[in-house]
């Protein structure tokens, strides 16, 4: 029962001396990795430092620098603007021109058409003069020169001896005018009024007007070139608001100092930094030497155990089971001599690391993590006022430093993290009215001049009145008529002058024979040089009578009509002209102020909505948190974790392999050691004791032999 006893004891304790080593070498194998962790950790922990500051930076200087852009932006529509002024009086005569040429093309036309009747009525007024003389002209020499050859062939006629002349009597008789143009009304009168009309050339002057007409564009661009030059001068400058709102921005006028600061904070902490790694590298030696100490005490922990079990399993070699149980033994002692001589550096180590990593864990990053630290800034009290965010950033309202982590966390703009509309007037900075007025009050000096624009030349305008005034409509055209509707001669000569043959032949005297031939003759020489040219003129005549009975009544209401119509475009044109000018400029101007309320509406949404977006700030701040946090103080605690983990099991470890290593001695040294522990009575009983049933005990059981 005692080895039974024994054995036990020996069996626990060295399953728990294994399970302590396993313990060890666990969290030995979790220190290793943890201390390697925080090592490789600390060298992009530190690059981001600077990395995160050059952040900030940059989240303060770009803040100018896209205000300016913003500004310099208004280049586009003042360019546009400068473009659209280049054409804007060829514009605006454009624009008059298409207007304007439904009424001045159709006017033009009118005036070329009554010039061209102007002129066809004066010429059938003049061949109407000139052939009513010639015809009265002509009838008074021919009247007696029919006379006279009338009564000579009466009295052939009429002689007793001329047979078969009745009937050529009573065409003789007939011999005598028909019509009489000394009836006619005279125009001489008419004449006199229309004398040297017309004097203008009315095709001539048409052409000329409508060049003018059509080059309407191009003198309305030389008449704005002054304007136009002025308004340039108008649009060239930036308003003073947009030229000043990137200067007067909250908090700008600290910028450069936030920046020097910044960038002093970077370049000092590289120093710093530096140390922090070379820190680094001491601890993480010294973190290896321990770790390493504690690799020792497991191994030999590992080899102790080992060579005892080897020997305490040997039964047939006693004598070298005591060597191998005794070189466990010592190797047990000797992972008992590393623990207690590293013992105290590894607690002091674990208490460093534990004081560090954990206050920081426990004050910084848990209350980071949580927000409650941006709670604690935003606690009145807590922090002294001067490192106030609102007294920091110059703004008349209390920001809450919490409430703009979460706001820049998601996305949004300084303006209104910062709540800018209570400090900050961008409206003010937006206005241009003055700009807008000023450009206004140039654009209304444009001015269009369409005087030279005139249906009537004053020659024409005078053939015009005189043609009004002429009475060229009151002539009897009637009486006209009426006489060219008569025979020049009552009676057809060229019939008489065949009938007059025939009765020649016919005649036995020949003597009446001869002298009717020679009437016959004579006859025929008065028509042909007399008669028939007036007969000519009366066609003539009768032609030009016609064409202005039938032209002059609406001659004379279309030259009314004409010089009505020209009377009112001559007022009226420079009014329409004004009016399409002004309707002209108020579009262009409407489109110009919609280019610029296009850009202030943009400038607006980028100052308000895109500009300054202050989510760099949370991400430093994040990016601050998860170096300290996650990259250092995770692994760091981790690291003395482990280092406690295994200090810890080193005094269980120690006492277990003591206890253990006196299995593992000679038997003689065990005795020895057991009857020091037990006294001389025990020793004397022990000693008196016979041996063999130790033997058979040892024969029988593998685990006997203590």
């Amino acid at each position: 029962m005692e080895h039974e006893a024994m054995a036990c004891e020996r069996g626990v304790l060295l399953a728990f001396l294994l399970l302590t080593t396993l313990v060890l070498l666990v969290g030995l194998v979790y220190g290793f990795v943890t201390n390697q962790r925080v090592h490789e950790e600390t060298r992009p922990s530190v690059e981001a430092v600077p990395e995160t500051l050059l952040s900030l930076r940059g989240l303060i200087s770009d803040v100018p620098q896209e205000l300016q852009a913003v500004v310099r932006q208004f280049s586009l529509p003042q360019e546009r603007i400068l473009q659209e002024l280049d054409g804007i009086g060829m514009s605006i005569g454009h624009a008059i021109h298409i207007q304007l040429r439904s009424t001045v093309y159709p006017a033009l036309a009118s005036v070329l058409s009554l010039g061209q009747a102007l002129q066809v009525s004066m010429d059938h007024l003049r061949v109407l003069n000139t052939t009513s003389v010639e015809l009265q002209k002509g009838q008074e020499e021919l009247e007696p020169i029919l006379m006279v050859h009338r009564e000579r062939l009466l009295a052939l006629l009429q002689q007793p001896s001329c047979q078969c002349c009745s009937r050529a009597v009573n065409q003789a008789r007939a011999l005598e005018l028909g019509a009489d143009f000394r009836q006619v009304p005279p125009v001489d009168e008419v004449l006199h009024r229309l004398k040297g009309v017309p004097e203008a050339n009315f095709s001539s002057m048409v052409q000329e007007e409508n060049s003018t007409f059509n080059i309407l564009p191009l003198l309305a661009a030389k008449q704005a070139a002054d304007v136009v030059r002025e308004l340039k001068k108008t649009v060239t400058p930036e308003p003073e608001g947009l030229r000043t709102l990137a200067e007067e921005f909250p908090g700008l006028e600290d910028a450069s100092r936030w920046i020097r600061a910044l960038e002093d904070v970077e370049q000092g902490s590289r120093f710093y930094l530096q140390e922090v790694q070379r820190y680094e590298r001491y601890r993480w030696i010294v973190g290896c030497v321990l770790c390493s100490v504690i690799l020792l005490v497991v191994v030999c922990n590992l080899l102790g155990l080992s060579l005892g079990i080897w020997g305490l399993s040997a039964r047939k070699d006693p004598s070298h089971s005591e060597a191998k149980g005794k070189t466990g033994a010592c190797f047990l002692m000797i992972g008992v001599g590393f623990s207690f001589l590293f013992a105290a550096p590894l607690i002091l180590l674990v208490f460093a690391t534990f004081l560090v990593g954990g206050n920081v864990q426990t004050l910084l990053c848990r209350s980071w993590e949580s927000q409650g630290l941006y709670k604690f800034v935003d606690t009145p009290g807590n922090l002294p006022p001067s490192m106030n965010l609102s007294h920091l950033l110059g703004l008349k309202k209390n920001i809450s430093f919490l409430t703009a982590y979460q706001q820049c966390k998601e996305g949004a703009v300084l303006w209104n993290v910062l709540q800018l509309n209570d400090s900050y007037d961008l409206e003010k900075h937006l206005d241009i009215s003055q700009y807008t007025t000023k450009l206004q009050q140039e654009l209304q000096g444009l001015k269009v001049a369409v005087q030279d624009v005139d249906l009537l030349s004053p020659a024409a305008r005078r053939d015009l009145d005189a043609l009004q005034s002429s009475g060229l409509e009151k002539i009897h055209y009637q009486g006209f008529l009426a006489q060219t509707q008569k025979p020049m001669v009552k009676t057809d000569i060229e019939k008489l002058t065949e009938n007059l043959e025939e009765l020649a032949q016919a005649q036995d005297d020949a003597a009446l024979g001869q002298q009717l031939q020679e009437e016959v003759r004579v006859l025929g020489s008065l028509y042909q040089e007399r008669v028939q040219p007036q007969q000519t003129l009366v066609a003539k005549l009768k032609g030009s009578v016609k064409a202005l009975a039938s032209s002059t009544p609406n001659l004379q209401l279309e030259t009314k009509s004409i010089l009505d119509k020209a009377t009112y475009l001559k007022g009226e044109l420079p009014a329409w002209a004004t009016r399409i000018l002004r309707n002209e400029s108020e579009c262009y101007l409407t489109r110009e102020m919609g280019y610029f309320s296009q850009y202030l509406a943009w400038v607006r949404e980028e100052v308000t909505q895109h500009i300054a977006t202050c989510q760099p700030l949370s991400r430093a701040l994040d990016n601050g948190r998860v170096i300290l946090c996650d990259m250092m103080a995770d692994p760091w605690n981790a690291f003395w974790f482990c280092l406690a983990w295994c200090t810890f099991f080193l005094i269980p470890n120690i006492i277990f392999a003591v206890k253990t290593s006196k299995y593992f001695r000679p038997i003689r040294k065990r005795l020895r050691a057991e009857s020091l522990w037990l006294g001389p009575h025990s020793l004397s009983a022990d000693a008196t004791a016979p041996p063999a049933p130790r033997r058979r005990s040892s024969s029988t059981s593998p685990v006997s032999l203590p």
